[in-house]
């Protein structure tokens, strides 16, 4: 390359290094014009910081949304976390993603040590990582029952607030209107709702939707009341306003049931760790049995323990089952399920799978057809009759699939015992001190 050539690229250089210089010092004076400072000065404090919790849960809420797996988690928790958060799409995926995160922290390092501790049973760890699974419902429904409940305490103060704000305003919507204004409170943005319907154009249809998505019947009955006094007025009996003497009945209620969940939490606040100890002690009893009584491990290796390990599993998951079933509050939302496009309707779609099912299905008009719909509606169930004979035969299915597996495993596990297991002689208990143990040791034979 020439010393021309190499002179006009560095000519070029300096030429672009100077309009660069000249571009910087022109936006460096516009950026001090008034406009510029004015809006910089609008921007400081609302800028986010590097790291943010806020953005982290927004983030993670969509990729909870594409993992299969924990897809079901976290609708689950977003159909009910809605009707707290009632048209509050942002808060709504932060608590769902936020409440996700913690169980999963807590699911995943107990999962890993499950593995690594069961790993000589694998029935045991198959048995372990299903309940856990379970514990991320338990984890789930506690963190949104804590949720409701810190909802109602809300709510008696918020009523509180109202009776105040009534007696200034002698209004019903211009006192909800006030009491509302605090953005803090998860109760205000049920408040702003309220409010809304109270000055809708047609104020009594949209009462009855939000009826329809009212997170606790006392919401339910404060916007009704709500609503007729607005709309035919307030009453004086025996010298006190009518609406003022019910929010203090719908105050009284609310207190109530806060002490009783409040009991339920304390009576049933170990239960459920209590009703798995049985699973979580059958591995170290089992080793601790045949260390000591060498005997036990021809009945532990062969089918009557077996057995007896898996009728511990059943009643295990039958008892945990029930605490669960008798420590539900009632709160809001326990009913998440899609009811409008579950799977038994995805399956009763299928042209070969309907006729199966249609086989079993008694026909329309019979006495068992309106035994069985008259108990569905009894029931308040959402199935319909092919949904519920679709559960029937499912899990029928499964039931026999599954104890097909568990009898040929254990026939399977006999014929091991019997030719693998070797001819061992041993003591009842083994003990060093054979001199002193020596009228109760005994030398046996086994297969």
């Amino acid at each position: 390359m020439s010393n021309q050539v190499i002179l006009y690229i560095m000519g070029g250089s300096v030429a672009v290094l100077v309009v660069i210089i000249l571009i910087y010092y022109i936006l460096s004076k516009k950026m001090q014009k008034s406009e510029y400072r004015q809006i910089k000065k609008l921007q400081q404090g609302t800028k986010e910081k590097s790291f943010s919790t806020e953005v982290l849960y927004q983030r993670l809420y969509i990729t909870y949304a594409r993992i299969p797996f924990l897809k079901r988690y976290i609708l689950k928790l977003r159909r009910r976390l809605e009707i707290i958060n009632i048209d509050d799409e942002y808060n709504t995926r932060k608590d769902s993603a936020k409440i996700l995160t913690k169980a999963l922290a807590i699911v995943i390092p107990t999962a890993i040590l499950t593995i690594i501790i069961t790993s000589s049973s694998y029935l045991l760890m198959f048995t372990l990582l299903i309940f856990e699974l379970f514990m991320v419902d338990t984890l789930i429904d506690g963190s949104i029952d804590k949720k409701d409940t810190n909802l109602l305490k809300e709510q008696l103060d918020f009523f509180s607030e109202i009776r105040h704000a009534y007696h200034e305003f002698n209004m019903v919507e211009e006192a909800i209107y006030q009491v509302s204004q605090d953005d803090e409170m998860d109760i205000s943005r049920q408040g702003e709702k309220i409010y809304e319907i109270l000055i809708a154009d047609d104020p009594e249809m949209e009462l009855e939707k939000y009826y329809d998505i009212a997170p606790n019947v006392f919401l339910k009955e404060f916007a009704g009341i709500s609503y007729l006094t607005k709309e035919f007025g307030d009453r004086k009996v025996n010298g006190a306003s009518l609406y003022l003497r019910n929010i203090n009945n719908i105050t009284k209620e609310m207190q109530l049931e806060i002490l009783k969940r409040d009991k339920l939490n304390y009576v049933f606040q170990s239960l459920s760790l209590i009703s798995i100890a049985p699973i979580l002690l059958l591995e170290p009893l089992k080793s601790w049995s045949i260390s000591n009584f060498a005997f036990t491990q021809s009945w532990y290796n062969g089918k009557p323990g077996m057995i007896v390990q898996i009728l511990i599993l059943i009643l295990t998951f039958i008892s945990y089952t029930l605490v669960r079933r008798l420590k539900d509050n009632g709160s809001t939302g326990m009913n998440t399920k899609n009811t409008e496009n579950p799977w038994q309707a995805k399956l009763y779609k299928n042209r070969i799978i309907k006729k199966v099912v249609d086989m079993f299905i008694p026909k329309d008009g019979t006495k068992e057809y309106r035994k069985t719909q008259q108990l569905l509606k009894d029931a308040a169930s959402h199935l319909k009759m092919e949904w519920l004979y679709i559960n029937r035969i499912t899990l029928a299915i499964v039931t026999c699939i599954v104890s097909l597996i568990v009898f040929i495993y254990l026939h399977q596990l006999s014929i091991d015992y019997i030719y693998t297991e070797p001819t061992t002689e041993y003591n009842i208990l083994r003990r060093n001190d054979r001199g002193r143990n020596r009228r109760c040791n005994g030398t046996y034979k086994t297969r």
